[in-house]
């Protein structure tokens, strides 16, 4: 198939080698020109995967309308940021035989928004798919075993999805839980922040296994308030996600929270991690949503609480922990 993969970020470089390996026809964009000449000169992006090679069929362009025209299937690979000005750029160069397929986990504060809805709203009629999993770009990159899902709203859309992207490295299970896999993906970014705050502060295994676990209980219990699967948060978009998320040294929102457990502010720790932290937005836009649908999220709220108000860590745990007593099992929520 001809594929046109936009954003030459880490994740987009991994993709598109297991495409390209899988015998698609890959045009790659990217919106710095400057970066563009690197990699295709270098045959590598020394900024995102110094150590990995592109498959020598990919094509590299700083055209827009060349890497998507005629594409059969799109996929952004942008910050969560970028993906309604990718959307909006992208109107008037598909048909409606084109699958846009987001990798992006993230929600838009202003609109409370999945990626999905966004380009679903600019590109009207546009069958979509939400790729997500525990998938560590480095990782892929170099070969290793992974899993994801693709989800859609049209089953058939997800398995056609599944057959482009998997082979014997790179497993794909399908959902049509579109919803549940957007919110599991972008939620499991704050209590990652929350695990690598715990980290920062030395506070032990215990401790972060607490978060893990407390963690996926509020993110399920949003994702069922706005609509979404409960068995989707055991999957891998869910606790998978979370789980590789919270622990890897891979994770930028791990290492952005173990900066604030060591007791850099917002700025600092943004500074020093140098990418895009997608969970520092993902908060707002999860203690927007659960005031919304009216759900307890306490890890999220306290976040929220050290990112945007000031509140140190120290005393955000202090919090936690002495909430009033409950039931360790969620009203109406079974997770297994």
């Amino acid at each position: 198939m001809r594929i046109g993969v936009i954003g030459i970020g880490s994740w987009g470089i991994a993709l598109a080698g297991i495409l390209a390996d899988n015998g698609h026809d890959i045009t790659m964009w990217g919106r710095n020109p400057k970066k563009v000449s690197e990699i295709r000169t270098n045959g590598k992006s020394q900024d995102y995967l110094p150590g990995y090679m592109l498959n020598t069929k990919i094509t590299l362009t700083e055209n827009f309308q060349e890497a998507v025209e005629n594409a059969e299937v799109i996929v952004i690979s942008t910050a969560s940021a970028g993906i309604r000005e990718i959307s909006r750029k992208l109107a008037g160069l598909v048909n409606e035989n084109t699958i846009v397929v987001s990798v992006a986990k993230g929600i838009e504060p202003s609109t409370l928004k999945t990626m999905t809805s966004i380009i679903e709203e600019e590109l009207q009629g546009t069958a979509t798919v939400a790729l997500s999993g525990p998938s560590h770009a480095e990782e892929v990159a170099a070969g290793l075993p992974a899993t994801c899902v693709a989800a859609s709203r049209n089953i058939k859309v997800a398995e056609l999805i599944q057959d482009v992207f998997m082979n014997d490295r790179f497993r794909v299970y399908t959902s049509e839980d579109l919803l549940g896999v957007e919110l599991g993906g972008a939620l499991k970014n704050v209590i990652a922040l929350a695990a690598g705050i715990s980290d920062g502060m030395a506070l032990g295994d215990n401790a972060k296994a607490a978060l893990v676990t407390r963690g996926i209980a509020e993110i399920a219990r949003l994702g069922v308030a706005a609509g979404a699967d409960i068995l989707t948060f055991s999957g891998l978009s869910g606790i998978g996600d979370l789980v590789v998320t919270c622990a890897s040294k891979h994770s930028r929102n791990r290492r952005t929270g173990m900066l604030l457990g060591e007791g850099k502010t917002l700025q600092e720790a943004l500074a020093e991690v140098r990418m895009v932290v997608e969970g520092v937005n993902t908060t707002k836009a999860a203690h927007a949503l659960a005031k919304e649908h009216s759900v307890e999220m306490p890890i999220t709220n306290e976040i929220y609480n050290a990112l945007f108000l000031g509140k140190s860590p120290l005393d955000a745990v202090s919090d936690l922990m002495r909430r009033g007593k409950k039931n360790e099992q969620d009203k109406g929520l079974r997770l297994l």
